[in-house]
């Protein structure tokens, strides 16, 4: 079974675009960033759940979410990446030795992939240009989802 939680800030908002990129865009764009945890598992779901809001969310300044759909309507565009599976993930490595060290977790960690989730909201965003400026093709994977309905 898969199962995606993707957690957000309770008091981050949209910020200027111009700060993710080596140049200023042409119009003016802002985004949200979030950080997505897929998880392949085998076992109890509710276990699981009680595993990420114990290990990976902080109850007062963050929100997960796990229906696995966009938190926000009308972007340009999302921006997915991640680290390469032989690349050094130091937050997945301390997760997977917390989850090493359970005694008795009630599920089955069959694999783990963390992503960065960058919405960018605003007219005549270019994919290509965030792509550019942030992924690093040597070690992270990624993946552009077009614009997202209202």
């Amino acid at each position: 079974m898969t199962k995606t939680y993707e957690i957000t800030g309770k008091f981050e908002s949209e910020g200027n675009a111009q700060s993710l990129l080596y140049a200023p865009p042409a119009h003016p764009l802002t985004f949200r960033r979030t950080t997505r945890y897929l998880f392949e598992y085998d076992g109890s779901e509710t276990a699981l759940d009680a595993f990420v809001q114990k290990v990976l969310v902080d109850p007062i300044s963050q929100e997960y979410h796990n229906d696995g759909l966009p938190l926000w309507d009308n972007t340009s565009f999302i921006l997915d990446y991640g680290m390469k599976g032989g690349a050094l993930d130091l937050e997945k490595e301390t997760i997977l030795n917390y989850y090493r060290k359970l005694a008795e977790p009630g599920f089955e960690l069959k694999k783990l992939t963390l992503k960065t989730r960058i919405y960018v909201f605003g007219e005549g965003a270019d994919s290509s240009v965030f792509v550019r400026d942030i992924v690093n093709p040597a070690i992270h994977t990624w993946e552009v989802v077009l614009k997202t309905a209202a």
